[in-house]
Protein backbone atom coordinates (compact mmCIF):
# COMPACT_ATOMS: atom_id res chain seq x y z
CA UNK A 1 0.00 0.00 0.00
CA UNK A 2 1.30 3.46 -0.91
CA UNK A 3 1.62 6.13 1.78
CA UNK A 4 -0.61 9.10 0.88
CA UNK A 5 1.97 11.70 1.91
CA UNK A 6 4.65 9.92 -0.09
CA UNK A 7 2.35 9.90 -3.14
CA UNK A 8 1.73 13.63 -2.76
CA UNK A 9 5.45 14.30 -2.51
CA UNK A 10 6.00 12.32 -5.71
CA UNK A 11 3.30 14.28 -7.50
CA UNK A 12 4.76 17.58 -6.24
CA UNK A 13 8.20 16.52 -7.45
CA UNK A 14 6.88 15.61 -10.89
CA UNK A 15 5.07 18.95 -11.16
CA UNK A 16 8.24 20.81 -10.21
CA UNK A 17 10.32 18.80 -12.71
CA UNK A 18 7.89 19.65 -15.48
CA UNK A 19 7.90 23.30 -14.48
CA UNK A 20 11.69 23.38 -14.69
CA UNK A 21 11.69 21.42 -17.96
CA UNK A 22 9.33 23.82 -19.68
CA UNK A 23 10.50 26.97 -17.89
CA UNK A 24 12.39 28.31 -20.90
CA UNK A 25 9.46 27.65 -23.19
CA UNK A 26 7.06 29.23 -20.72
CA UNK A 27 9.15 32.38 -20.56
CA UNK A 28 9.21 32.49 -24.36
CA UNK A 29 5.43 32.40 -24.40
CA UNK A 30 4.84 35.20 -21.88
CA UNK A 31 2.98 37.99 -23.61
CA UNK A 32 1.88 35.73 -26.48
CA UNK A 33 -1.81 35.40 -25.69
CA UNK A 34 -2.32 32.88 -28.47
CA UNK A 35 0.26 30.57 -26.93
CA UNK A 36 -0.96 30.55 -23.34
CA UNK A 37 -3.03 27.65 -22.04
CA UNK A 38 -5.59 28.90 -19.50
CA UNK A 39 -8.04 27.22 -17.20
CA UNK A 40 -10.83 29.05 -19.02
CA UNK A 41 -11.31 28.78 -22.81
CA UNK A 42 -9.08 31.19 -24.72
CA UNK A 43 -11.20 33.65 -26.69
CA UNK A 44 -9.07 33.68 -29.83
CA UNK A 45 -10.49 32.99 -33.29
CA UNK A 46 -9.34 29.67 -34.69
CA UNK A 47 -9.34 28.89 -38.40
CA UNK A 48 -8.70 25.25 -39.34
CA UNK A 49 -5.79 24.77 -41.72
CA UNK A 50 -3.26 22.30 -43.04
CA UNK A 51 -1.30 20.42 -40.39
CA UNK A 52 2.35 21.43 -40.11
CA UNK A 53 4.81 18.93 -38.65
CA UNK A 54 6.50 20.18 -35.49
CA UNK A 55 6.16 21.01 -31.79
CA UNK A 56 3.32 23.17 -30.45
CA UNK A 57 3.75 24.70 -27.03
CA UNK A 58 1.57 25.84 -24.15
CA UNK A 59 2.93 27.32 -20.94
CA UNK A 60 3.74 23.94 -19.40
CA UNK A 61 3.11 21.27 -22.05
CA UNK A 62 3.58 20.56 -25.72
CA UNK A 63 2.15 18.38 -28.45
CA UNK A 64 3.92 17.05 -31.56
CA UNK A 65 2.37 16.78 -35.00
CA UNK A 66 3.73 14.13 -37.38
CA UNK A 67 2.70 12.89 -40.79
CA UNK A 68 2.88 9.42 -42.34
CA UNK A 69 1.40 9.14 -45.82
CA UNK A 70 -2.00 10.80 -45.75
CA UNK A 71 -2.37 10.36 -41.99
CA UNK A 72 -1.54 13.00 -39.38
CA UNK A 73 -0.96 12.16 -35.74
CA UNK A 74 -0.63 14.15 -32.52
CA UNK A 75 1.32 13.08 -29.42
CA UNK A 76 1.40 15.04 -26.19
CA UNK A 77 4.57 15.25 -24.12
CA UNK A 78 3.00 12.86 -21.59
CA UNK A 79 2.38 10.17 -24.23
CA UNK A 80 -1.32 10.67 -24.99
CA UNK A 81 -1.73 10.25 -28.72
CA UNK A 82 -4.27 9.98 -31.51
CA UNK A 83 -5.06 10.69 -35.14
CA UNK A 84 -6.04 14.11 -36.41
CA UNK A 85 -9.59 13.98 -37.73
CA UNK A 86 -13.21 14.57 -36.88
CA UNK A 87 -13.70 14.76 -33.14
CA UNK A 88 -9.96 14.67 -32.39
CA UNK A 89 -8.61 16.33 -29.27
CA UNK A 90 -6.22 18.37 -31.44
CA UNK A 91 -7.06 20.41 -34.56
CA UNK A 92 -4.57 22.05 -36.91
CA UNK A 93 -4.50 25.71 -37.90
CA UNK A 94 -2.06 28.11 -39.54
CA UNK A 95 1.06 27.83 -37.35
CA UNK A 96 -1.06 26.78 -34.36
CA UNK A 97 -3.11 23.90 -33.02
CA UNK A 98 -6.31 24.02 -31.04
CA UNK A 99 -6.54 21.65 -28.08
CA UNK A 100 -9.88 20.57 -26.60
CA UNK A 101 -11.75 23.07 -28.80
CA UNK A 102 -10.57 25.92 -26.58
CA UNK A 103 -6.81 26.30 -26.12
CA UNK A 104 -4.54 27.68 -28.85
CA UNK A 105 -0.94 26.48 -28.82
CA UNK A 106 1.68 28.11 -31.05
CA UNK A 107 4.29 26.30 -33.09
CA UNK A 108 7.66 26.39 -31.38
CA UNK A 109 10.61 27.75 -33.34
CA UNK A 110 13.11 25.04 -34.33
CA UNK A 111 16.14 24.97 -36.60
CA UNK A 112 15.45 22.18 -39.14
CA UNK A 113 18.15 21.09 -41.59
CA UNK A 114 17.46 18.48 -44.25
CA UNK A 115 20.43 16.64 -45.68
CA UNK A 116 21.67 13.64 -47.64
CA UNK A 117 24.75 11.63 -46.74
CA UNK A 118 26.42 8.49 -48.02
CA UNK A 119 26.98 5.14 -46.35
CA UNK A 120 28.54 2.18 -48.12
CA UNK A 121 27.72 3.77 -51.48
CA UNK A 122 24.06 4.41 -50.65
CA UNK A 123 22.50 7.87 -50.34
CA UNK A 124 20.53 8.26 -47.11
CA UNK A 125 18.18 11.11 -46.17
CA UNK A 126 18.49 12.75 -42.77
CA UNK A 127 17.10 15.66 -40.81
CA UNK A 128 18.63 17.61 -37.93
CA UNK A 129 16.14 19.25 -35.56
CA UNK A 130 17.57 21.74 -33.06
CA UNK A 131 15.88 23.92 -30.45
CA UNK A 132 16.16 27.57 -31.45
CA UNK A 133 18.38 28.17 -28.41
CA UNK A 134 20.80 25.28 -29.17
CA UNK A 135 24.38 26.00 -28.16
CA UNK A 136 27.63 24.44 -26.94
CA UNK A 137 25.93 22.74 -23.98
CA UNK A 138 22.95 21.29 -25.86
CA UNK A 139 22.90 17.48 -26.02
CA UNK A 140 22.85 15.98 -29.52
CA UNK A 141 21.45 12.50 -30.19
CA UNK A 142 21.04 10.30 -33.26
CA UNK A 143 18.14 7.85 -33.43
CA UNK A 144 18.23 4.28 -34.77
CA UNK A 145 14.72 3.01 -35.36
CA UNK A 146 13.33 -0.49 -35.38
CA UNK A 147 12.54 -3.10 -38.00
CA UNK A 148 9.56 -1.31 -39.53
CA UNK A 149 9.92 -0.82 -43.28
CA UNK A 150 8.98 2.85 -43.02
CA UNK A 151 10.94 6.08 -42.95
CA UNK A 152 11.06 8.13 -39.76
CA UNK A 153 11.62 11.67 -41.06
CA UNK A 154 8.59 13.79 -40.03
CA UNK A 155 6.67 10.53 -39.44
CA UNK A 156 7.24 9.66 -35.77
CA UNK A 157 7.09 11.62 -32.55
CA UNK A 158 10.49 10.66 -31.09
CA UNK A 159 12.58 13.43 -32.69
CA UNK A 160 10.08 16.10 -31.66
CA UNK A 161 9.78 14.71 -28.14
CA UNK A 162 13.54 15.17 -27.75
CA UNK A 163 13.60 18.60 -29.39
CA UNK A 164 10.64 19.77 -27.31
CA UNK A 165 12.71 19.00 -24.22
CA UNK A 166 15.74 20.95 -25.40
CA UNK A 167 17.73 18.12 -27.02
CA UNK A 168 19.02 18.40 -30.59
CA UNK A 169 18.23 15.28 -32.58
CA UNK A 170 19.23 13.77 -35.90
CA UNK A 171 16.81 11.35 -37.52
CA UNK A 172 17.26 9.53 -40.80
CA UNK A 173 15.33 7.13 -42.99
CA UNK A 174 16.92 3.69 -42.97
CA UNK A 175 18.21 2.37 -46.27
CA UNK A 176 15.32 1.32 -48.49
CA UNK A 177 12.74 3.36 -46.55
CA UNK A 178 11.21 6.82 -46.88
CA UNK A 179 13.44 9.27 -48.72
CA UNK A 180 16.56 7.07 -48.58
CA UNK A 181 17.94 4.96 -51.39
CA UNK A 182 19.16 1.37 -51.30
CA UNK A 183 17.45 -1.87 -50.36
CA UNK A 184 15.74 -2.46 -47.04
CA UNK A 185 17.94 -4.61 -44.84
CA UNK A 186 18.08 -6.25 -41.44
CA UNK A 187 21.82 -6.81 -41.58
CA UNK A 188 22.91 -5.34 -38.26
CA UNK A 189 26.59 -4.63 -39.10
CA UNK A 190 25.46 -2.83 -42.27
CA UNK A 191 22.85 -0.83 -40.36
CA UNK A 192 25.49 0.01 -37.74
CA UNK A 193 27.71 1.39 -40.51
CA UNK A 194 24.78 3.57 -41.59
CA UNK A 195 24.34 4.79 -38.02
CA UNK A 196 28.01 5.74 -37.81
CA UNK A 197 27.71 7.70 -41.07
CA UNK A 198 24.58 9.42 -39.72
CA UNK A 199 26.49 10.35 -36.56
CA UNK A 200 29.27 12.01 -38.52
CA UNK A 201 26.71 13.95 -40.55
CA UNK A 202 24.83 15.05 -37.43
CA UNK A 203 28.01 16.35 -35.82
CA UNK A 204 28.99 18.16 -39.01
CA UNK A 205 25.66 19.94 -39.28
CA UNK A 206 25.49 20.84 -35.58
CA UNK A 207 29.12 21.92 -35.28
CA UNK A 208 29.66 24.37 -32.37
CA UNK A 209 26.04 23.96 -31.28
CA UNK A 210 26.19 20.79 -29.18
CA UNK A 211 27.89 19.37 -26.14
CA UNK A 212 27.48 15.69 -25.27
CA UNK A 213 26.67 13.22 -28.04
CA UNK A 214 24.62 10.05 -27.73
CA UNK A 215 22.91 7.28 -29.67
CA UNK A 216 19.40 6.01 -28.98
CA UNK A 217 18.02 2.79 -30.44
CA UNK A 218 14.48 1.45 -30.25
CA UNK A 219 13.40 -2.17 -30.66
CA UNK A 220 15.72 -3.59 -33.35
CA UNK A 221 17.78 -0.41 -32.97
CA UNK A 222 18.84 -1.82 -29.61
CA UNK A 223 20.98 -4.36 -31.45
CA UNK A 224 22.43 -1.74 -33.80
CA UNK A 225 23.41 1.07 -31.41
CA UNK A 226 25.97 -0.97 -29.41
CA UNK A 227 27.65 -2.05 -32.66
CA UNK A 228 28.09 1.61 -33.65
CA UNK A 229 28.75 3.29 -30.29
CA UNK A 230 32.55 3.38 -30.27
CA UNK A 231 33.02 4.26 -33.95
CA UNK A 232 30.35 6.99 -33.70
CA UNK A 233 32.11 8.56 -30.73
CA UNK A 234 29.08 8.28 -28.45
CA UNK A 235 29.38 9.59 -24.90
CA UNK A 236 26.43 7.42 -23.86
CA UNK A 237 23.75 5.21 -25.39
CA UNK A 238 20.06 4.65 -24.67
CA UNK A 239 17.95 1.63 -25.61
CA UNK A 240 14.16 1.48 -25.58
CA UNK A 241 12.42 -1.94 -25.53
CA UNK A 242 15.45 -3.70 -27.00
CA UNK A 243 16.85 -7.17 -26.38
CA UNK A 244 20.07 -8.70 -25.08
CA UNK A 245 19.44 -12.01 -26.83
CA UNK A 246 20.18 -12.90 -30.43
CA UNK A 247 17.55 -13.27 -33.16
CA UNK A 248 17.24 -17.02 -32.65
CA UNK A 249 16.74 -16.63 -28.90
CA UNK A 250 14.19 -13.88 -29.51
CA UNK A 251 12.16 -16.19 -31.72
CA UNK A 252 12.21 -18.99 -29.15
CA UNK A 253 11.29 -16.59 -26.33
CA UNK A 254 8.35 -15.24 -28.31
CA UNK A 255 7.06 -18.74 -29.02
CA UNK A 256 7.28 -19.68 -25.34
CA UNK A 257 5.48 -16.50 -24.27
CA UNK A 258 2.73 -17.04 -26.86
CA UNK A 259 2.04 -20.53 -25.61
CA UNK A 260 2.20 -19.68 -21.92
CA UNK A 261 -0.23 -16.79 -22.44
CA UNK A 262 -2.53 -19.28 -24.20
CA UNK A 263 -2.50 -21.40 -21.04
CA UNK A 264 -0.06 -24.16 -21.98
CA UNK A 265 2.39 -25.62 -19.49
CA UNK A 266 5.91 -26.98 -19.44
CA UNK A 267 5.04 -30.13 -21.39
CA UNK A 268 3.96 -28.15 -24.46
CA UNK A 269 6.79 -25.64 -24.01
CA UNK A 270 9.25 -28.55 -24.22
CA UNK A 271 7.68 -29.69 -27.50
CA UNK A 272 7.83 -26.14 -28.86
CA UNK A 273 11.49 -25.98 -27.89
CA UNK A 274 12.12 -29.00 -30.12
CA UNK A 275 10.49 -27.04 -32.95
CA UNK A 276 12.40 -23.79 -32.42
CA UNK A 277 15.72 -25.65 -32.21
CA UNK A 278 15.02 -27.05 -35.67
CA UNK A 279 13.73 -23.78 -37.17
CA UNK A 280 16.86 -22.05 -35.87
CA UNK A 281 19.08 -24.59 -37.63
CA UNK A 282 17.12 -24.09 -40.84
CA UNK A 283 17.32 -20.30 -40.64
CA UNK A 284 21.07 -20.05 -40.16
CA UNK A 285 21.88 -22.75 -42.75
CA UNK A 286 19.83 -21.33 -45.59
CA UNK A 287 17.23 -24.11 -45.13
CA UNK A 288 19.67 -26.97 -45.65
CA UNK A 289 20.20 -28.25 -42.09
CA UNK A 290 17.11 -29.70 -40.42
CA UNK A 291 14.68 -30.39 -43.26
CA UNK A 292 14.16 -34.05 -42.32
CA UNK A 293 13.74 -33.13 -38.65
CA UNK A 294 11.20 -30.47 -39.62
CA UNK A 295 9.10 -33.01 -41.52
CA UNK A 296 9.26 -35.44 -38.60
CA UNK A 297 8.14 -32.83 -36.06
CA UNK A 298 5.35 -31.58 -38.32
CA UNK A 299 4.04 -35.13 -38.50
CA UNK A 300 4.52 -35.68 -34.76
CA UNK A 301 2.90 -32.47 -33.48
CA UNK A 302 0.98 -31.02 -36.43
CA UNK A 303 -2.43 -32.18 -35.19
CA UNK A 304 -2.00 -30.88 -31.63
CA UNK A 305 -4.02 -27.76 -30.86
CA UNK A 306 -1.03 -25.64 -29.80
CA UNK A 307 0.85 -26.14 -33.07
CA UNK A 308 -1.19 -23.61 -35.08
CA UNK A 309 -0.62 -20.93 -32.41
CA UNK A 310 3.14 -20.77 -32.95
CA UNK A 311 4.26 -17.45 -34.45
CA UNK A 312 7.55 -16.18 -32.99
CA UNK A 313 9.78 -14.09 -35.20
CA UNK A 314 10.10 -16.66 -37.98
CA UNK A 315 9.26 -20.12 -36.62
CA UNK A 316 5.57 -19.88 -37.46
CA UNK A 317 6.36 -19.21 -41.11
CA UNK A 318 8.80 -22.12 -41.35
CA UNK A 319 6.40 -24.52 -39.63
CA UNK A 320 3.74 -23.66 -42.19
CA UNK A 321 5.92 -24.81 -45.10
CA UNK A 322 6.90 -28.23 -46.35
CA UNK A 323 10.51 -29.38 -46.48
CA UNK A 324 10.32 -29.56 -50.28
CA UNK A 325 9.02 -26.00 -50.53
CA UNK A 326 11.79 -24.71 -48.28
CA UNK A 327 14.42 -26.65 -50.23
CA UNK A 328 13.25 -25.33 -53.60
CA UNK A 329 12.08 -21.79 -52.81
CA UNK A 330 13.37 -20.72 -49.42
CA UNK A 331 11.44 -17.85 -47.84
CA UNK A 332 11.82 -14.78 -50.10
CA UNK A 333 10.35 -12.38 -47.53
CA UNK A 334 13.17 -13.33 -45.12
CA UNK A 335 15.94 -14.03 -47.60
CA UNK A 336 15.93 -10.48 -48.96
CA UNK A 337 16.72 -9.08 -45.49
CA UNK A 338 20.38 -10.16 -45.62
CA UNK A 339 20.34 -11.14 -41.94
CA UNK A 340 23.67 -11.75 -40.20
CA UNK A 341 22.87 -14.56 -37.77
CA UNK A 342 26.29 -14.43 -36.09
CA UNK A 343 25.76 -11.36 -33.87
CA UNK A 344 25.92 -12.17 -30.14
CA UNK A 345 24.60 -9.19 -28.14
CA UNK A 346 26.41 -10.04 -24.90
CA UNK A 347 29.75 -10.06 -26.69
CA UNK A 348 28.94 -6.74 -28.33
CA UNK A 349 27.82 -5.10 -25.07
CA UNK A 350 30.97 -6.22 -23.28
CA UNK A 351 32.86 -3.99 -25.72
CA UNK A 352 30.70 -0.92 -24.97
CA UNK A 353 32.54 1.30 -22.50
CA UNK A 354 30.16 4.24 -22.16
CA UNK A 355 27.14 4.61 -19.83
CA UNK A 356 24.01 2.79 -20.99
CA UNK A 357 20.31 3.37 -20.33
CA UNK A 358 17.92 0.46 -20.89
CA UNK A 359 14.16 1.02 -20.73
CA UNK A 360 12.04 -2.13 -20.75
CA UNK A 361 8.32 -2.76 -21.19
CA UNK A 362 7.29 -5.26 -18.53
CA UNK A 363 4.69 -7.12 -20.63
CA UNK A 364 6.47 -6.90 -23.98
CA UNK A 365 5.16 -9.58 -26.34
CA UNK A 366 7.58 -8.84 -29.18
CA UNK A 367 10.70 -8.57 -27.01
CA UNK A 368 10.11 -10.66 -23.85
CA UNK A 369 12.12 -9.05 -21.07
CA UNK A 370 13.02 -11.78 -18.58
CA UNK A 371 16.18 -13.02 -20.31
CA UNK A 372 17.21 -9.49 -21.31
CA UNK A 373 16.93 -8.26 -17.71
CA UNK A 374 18.95 -11.25 -16.51
CA UNK A 375 21.69 -10.49 -19.06
CA UNK A 376 21.77 -6.78 -18.23
CA UNK A 377 22.15 -7.49 -14.52
CA UNK A 378 25.00 -9.87 -15.35
CA UNK A 379 26.73 -7.15 -17.36
CA UNK A 380 26.33 -4.73 -14.49
CA UNK A 381 27.89 -7.36 -12.24
CA UNK A 382 30.87 -7.39 -14.61
CA UNK A 383 31.32 -3.66 -14.03
CA UNK A 384 29.35 -2.11 -16.89
CA UNK A 385 27.71 1.28 -16.21
CA UNK A 386 24.04 0.40 -16.74
CA UNK A 387 20.84 2.15 -15.70
CA UNK A 388 17.73 -0.04 -16.09
CA UNK A 389 14.13 1.14 -15.85
CA UNK A 390 11.07 -1.05 -16.34
CA UNK A 391 7.60 0.39 -16.90
CA UNK A 392 4.77 -1.86 -15.64
CA UNK A 393 1.69 -2.74 -17.69
CA UNK A 394 3.33 -1.80 -20.98
CA UNK A 395 3.84 -3.62 -24.27
CA UNK A 396 6.38 -3.17 -27.06
CA UNK A 397 6.95 0.49 -27.84
CA UNK A 398 6.21 1.42 -24.21
CA UNK A 399 2.51 1.34 -25.02
CA UNK A 400 -0.12 1.04 -22.34
CA UNK A 401 -3.01 -1.16 -23.40
CA UNK A 402 -6.41 -2.60 -22.66
CA UNK A 403 -6.51 -6.40 -22.78
CA UNK A 404 -9.59 -8.34 -23.80
CA UNK A 405 -10.77 -11.63 -22.39
CA UNK A 406 -9.28 -13.36 -25.43
CA UNK A 407 -5.84 -11.92 -24.69
CA UNK A 408 -5.92 -9.37 -27.51
CA UNK A 409 -4.62 -5.91 -26.73
CA UNK A 410 -5.74 -2.45 -27.80
CA UNK A 411 -2.87 0.02 -27.51
CA UNK A 412 -3.98 3.25 -25.84
CA UNK A 413 -1.04 5.59 -25.21
CA UNK A 414 2.70 5.77 -24.67
CA UNK A 415 3.31 5.47 -20.94
CA UNK A 416 3.73 8.69 -18.97
CA UNK A 417 7.27 10.01 -18.25
CA UNK A 418 8.93 7.64 -20.73
CA UNK A 419 9.92 10.49 -23.02
CA UNK A 420 11.09 12.51 -20.00
CA UNK A 421 13.38 9.66 -19.00
CA UNK A 422 15.02 9.51 -22.43
CA UNK A 423 15.62 13.26 -22.61
CA UNK A 424 16.92 13.42 -19.04
CA UNK A 425 19.42 10.68 -19.88
CA UNK A 426 20.61 12.72 -22.86
CA UNK A 427 20.95 15.75 -20.61
CA UNK A 428 22.76 13.82 -17.85
CA UNK A 429 20.00 14.80 -15.43
CA UNK A 430 18.11 11.67 -14.38
CA UNK A 431 15.51 12.54 -11.75
CA UNK A 432 13.56 9.43 -10.77
CA UNK A 433 10.87 8.46 -10.08
CA UNK A 434 9.48 8.35 -13.62
CA UNK A 435 5.79 7.69 -13.01
CA UNK A 436 5.39 4.05 -11.96
CA UNK A 437 8.65 2.77 -13.49
CA UNK A 438 10.86 0.48 -11.44
CA UNK A 439 14.60 1.03 -11.19
CA UNK A 440 16.38 -2.29 -11.56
Amino acid sequence: MHDLNDSRLRVDKIVMQRFLRFGVAAAWLVGCAAGVDRAEPVAIPFAPGACEVGVYQSADSFVTITRRGEGVRYTFNDGRTGNIGDGAQVECGEGVVQVDKSHIWQKRAMRVTNTEFESLGVRLAGQLIEPAEAGPNTPLVVLAHGSEELGWIEAVSYPYQFAGRGVSVFVYDKRGTGRSEGSYSQNFPQLADDLVAASFEAKRLAADRFGSFGLFGFSQGGWIVPLAAERAGADYIGIGYGLVVDILEEDASQVELELREAGYGDDVIAKAKEMTDVTARLAISGYSDGLEDLSALQTKYGDEDWFSLVRGGFSGVILGMSADDLRQNGIPMFDRLNIDWSIKPMDVLRDVNVPQLWVLAQNDREAPVSKTLEQLLALRGEGKDLKIFMFPDTDHGMWEYQQGSDGSRILTRVTDRYYDLLADWAGASLQPPYAMSEVK
